[in-house]
C-alpha cells in the first residue's frame, strides 16, 4: 500500500515537472493528503518569491500544523510528520524560485551529471535548413571528434566544407583544404571556430540560460527523446532534443531568421575514453603548402619575451585561486605578446601590443574601467575589434568573454571562456590594475526629457532585426545619432545627415543601460539615453527613452 509520503512526494515531482498529478485535493479520500495538497499548490502559486526570513521554516510548520488541526491525538504524531513534510516543499519550491526561476530544472541536471562521465565523443552531424514553405535541404554531414580537454577534430563528408578536416589539439590548430592543397595554420586559443553544437556547451548554456521548458517527447533516429524550449540569456529561443536514455542532447533547432530554421542532429553518437591520437597529430600532407595565420613563437621566460616583442609585460602578482600560467609566446609578425592560464578545463589569455590606432570600443560592448583607463567589456565576445581581431570573426558564436583597453601607448585585452568575474580578477592580478565594472560607478543616469515608446513596436523592431533588416539599431550611437538628426530634420535624412558619427560619444554603457554624448554645438540635444528594452545581450536592439536638450546643464 502507498504510503502518504509517498503520494504527497509523487504530488510535488509531478508538479515541479508540469504534469497533472495523479490525485489531488479534489479526487483523495484521506482528509489529511487534501489540505496539503491544497498547502502545496497555494504556496507554489506564489510570485515573485523574495527570500525567507530568519525563522520562517518554523512558521510554516506552525502555519500548517495549526491548519491541519488534528481531531485526536492518536494520528497528532503522523500528522505532524506531514506537516513537516509539506513546509519542506514549501521551501523547495520557494528555493526554486528564487534560484532556478520557470526553468526545467530535473533535465538540465541529469544532463551536466551525465556529461561528468562522458570523456570523449565521436558523433556524425547532420545540419539541415528549413524554410516557410517547409523544403528542407542538407547543408552538411560532419564526422566530429571531442574530449573535456577543448580538443576536437572535424572532418566534412558532406555539402560546402566536404572534404575540409580542422583539427585543434590544444597546443595548435590547423584546417586542412584539399581543393587548394594548403594546410592553415592557426592560434589554438582564442579559437574563433569550433564546430556547431558541441554537447559540453549546449549543457552549459542551457543551465546558465534564463528559462528552459519541456516542450514534448520525439524520437530521433531511433532515440526517444525529450523535447526543451531554452530562451538563452543572448540570442533567440531555441529547441534542443535530449535523449532519455544517455541524458545527452542529441538534437537543436534554431529559431527561424529570415524565414529560414537550421537543425543539427547526431545521426550517430558514441563514447570514447580519449580522441584517437593519429587524428590529433599535426601532419602536412606531402606537396601542401603551409600558411600560418598567426604564427607564435614559445618563449619561456620574461626576458626572452622581451627581447623578442621589443616591450615588457607589466609584472604580475599572485595568480587568483585555481589559476595555472600555461605558457608565454610572442607573435612576431604583429609584436604581440600572449601569457596563457588554466582554471578547471577552460583557458585564457593576457595579450598586449602597441597601440596602432585610436581606441573604440565595440558598439556590442559595456564599459567599464582598467586603472582609469575606458575598458570594453564584451560577455560573450561579439565583435573582435583591434587587438582582438587578427581576421578572426567571432559574431558571438563561442563561449568567450573579454576585457581590452589602452594605457600609455599599449593595448591590451585579456580573453578566456571563464566566467566574467574570473576574467576581471584574473586581469587585476596579471597587470596589477585596478579593475571596475560598469555597475560600480554608482552614477544613475535620468534624461531630463523622456521620450515615449511602444513596446510593441519595439518587439517587432527586434524581429525585424534578428531577421537581418535596421542592424544599426544593435549600435547605440548610431541609434542616437538617427535619433537627432530626425529631431534637426523631422521631413528625413540622407547621408549621415546634418550631424556626422564621429561628433556622438558613448560615454556609459552597462549592457542594459547607454548614454552618449553629442559633441555637435549644431545639436539641440547634449546626452541621448538608450535602453535594450527587449532583449539585454548583445543581439538586443536600442530605443531611445529620453535626452538631455543642450545648454540645459
Amino acid at each position: 500500500m502507498v504510503s502518504s509520503e509517498e503520494r504527497l512526494s509523487d504530488f510535488i515531482d509531478r508538479l515541479n515537472e508540469e504534469r497533472k498529478p495523479a490525485e489531488n485535493e479534489y479526487t483523495t479520500e484521506s482528509e489529511e493528503l487534501k489540505d496539503l495538497f491544497s498547502a502545496v499548490k497555494l504556496v507554489r502559486t506564489l510570485k515573485e518569491p523574495a527570500m525567507p526570513e530568519a525563522g520562517f521554516e518554523r512558521r510554516l510548520i506552525g502555519y500548517v500544523t495549526e491548519k491541519l488541526a488534528p481531531k485526536s491525538r492518536k494520528n497528532m504524531k503522523s500528522r505532524m510528520r506531514m506537516a513537516v513534510l509539506a513546509a519542506a516543499a514549501a521551501l523547495l519550491f520557494l528555493t526554486a524560485g528564487i534560484l532556478f526561476p520557470f526553468k526545467e530544472k530535473n533535465m538540465v541536471s541529469a544532463m551536466a551529471e551525465a556529461y561528468q562521465d562522458i570523456k570523449a565523443y565521436r558523433g556524425i552531424l547532420e545540419i539541415k535548413s528549413a524554410n516557410s514553405a517547409g523544403e528542407t535541404v542538407t547543408q552538411a554531414k560532419l564526422e566530429v571528434w571531442a574530449d573535456k580537454k577543448g580538443r576536437y577534430y572535424v572532418n566534412g563528408l558532406e555539402g560546402a566544407n566536404a572534404n575540409i578536416i580542422t583539427v585543434n589539439n590544444g597546443k595548435r590548430k590547423w584546417q586542412i583544404r584539399p581543393d587548394q592543397k594548403r594546410i592553415y595554420l592557426f592560434s589554438p586559443f582564442p579559437d574563433s571556430y569550433r564546430f556547431i553544437f558541441e554537447i559540453g556547451k549546449e549543457i552549459d548554456e542551457a543551465e546558465n540560460a534564463l528559462d528552459v521548458r519541456r516542450a514534448g517527447e520525439a524520437k530521433i533516429h531511433g532515440r526517444t527523446a525529450e523535447v526543451l524550449e531554452v530562451t538563452p540569456r543572448s540570442g533567440l529561443p531555441y529547441k534542443i532534443w535530449v535523449d532519455k536514455k544517455t541524458k545527452l542532447p542529441v538534437q537543436k533547432e534554431t529559431a527561424a531568421q529570415n524565414a529560414v530554421r537550421y537543425t543539427v542532429t547526431y545521426a550517430e553518437l558514441d563514447f570514447y575514453d580519449a580522441i584517437p591520437e593519429d587524428l590529433l597529430a599535426y601532419q602536412a600532407p606531402a606537396a601542401y603548402e603551409a600558411v600560418d595565420e598567426d604564427a607564435e613563437l614559445a618563449v619561456n621566460d620574461w626576458k626572452e619575451a622581451a627581447s623578442v616583442a621589443g616591450f615588457a609585460p607589466p609584472l604580475p602578482g599572485a595568480l587568483p585561486e585555481g589559476f595555472m600560467q600555461e605558457g608565454i609566446a610572442v607573435v612576431p609578425e604583429r609584436k604581440l605578446l600572449k601569457i596563457y592560464y588554466a582554471k578547471d578545463g577552460k583557458k585564457a589569455a593576457f595579450i598586449q601590443g602597441k597601440a596602432e590606432r585610436k581606441f573604440t570600443p565595440s558598439p556590442s560592448a559595456m564599459l567599464g574601467e582598467v586603472d582609469g583607463s575606458v575598458a570594453e567589456i564584451q560577455s560573450p565576445l561579439y565583435e573582435a575589434e583591434g587587438i582582438l581581431s587578427g581576421g578572426n570573426v567571432y559574431a558571438g558564436n563561442t563561449d568567450l568573454r573579454s576585457i581590452r583597453w589602452q594605457k600609455d601607448g599599449f593595448e591590451y585585452a585579456v580573453i578566456g571562456n571563464v566566467s566574467l568575474e574570473d576574467l576581471g580578477t584574473l586581469t587585476e592580478a596579471v597587470t596589477g590594475w585596478k579593475f571596475f565594472m560598469p555597475a560600480a560607478e554608482g552614477k544613475t543616469w535620468e534624461p531630463q526629457v523622456k521620450v515615449p515608446y511602444d513596446l510593441k513596436i519595439e518587439e517587432n523592431t527586434q524581429k525585424g532585426v534578428d531577421a537581418g533588416s535596421m542592424p544599426w539599431k544593435l549600435d547605440p550611437v548610431y541609434t542616437a545619432q538617427v535619433f537627432v538628426n530626425l529631431e534637426i530634420s523631422p521631413e528625413g535624412i540622407s547621408g549621415d545627415g546634418p550631424i556626422g558619427i564621429e561628433d556622438f560619444k558613448m560615454i556609459h554603457n552597462d549592457g542594459k543601460l547607454a548614454v552618449v554624448s553629442v559633441l555637435s554645438d549644431k545639436s539641440p540635444i547634449e546626452k541621448v539615453y538608450l535602453k535594450r528594452l527587449v532583449r539585454q545581450d548583445p543581439t538586443g536592439i536600442w530605443t531611445v527613452v529620453g535626452y538631455d536638450p543642450a545648454g540645459k546643464n
